[in-house]
């Protein structure tokens, strides 16, 4: 890790517990960016499931089963 980030760090740690809350959200904000071509992948594989679904090749599974651990 890079003298700065670890200068930053420790800046960030000797904030109040709420400003390094505030400063935590956003560096995890900045890190979930759109991403259009996954988006659409998982929109097809919605779709796909819903067509599959709907045709009867895939049954609906309980809540409750699919909730269920081991």
């Amino acid at each position: 890790m890079s003298d700065a980030a670890n200068v930053l760090i420790d800046q960030a740690l000797e904030l109040p517990a709420l400003e390094r809350a505030v400063v935590a959200e956003q560096i995890l904000l900045s890190l979930d960016k759109p991403d259009a071509e996954l988006d659409a992948i998982w929109a097809s594989e919605a779709e796909s499931r819903l067509s599959a679904y709907r045709s009867g090749r895939e049954p609906a599974v309980p809540l409750a089963d699919v909730f269920k651990t081991s």
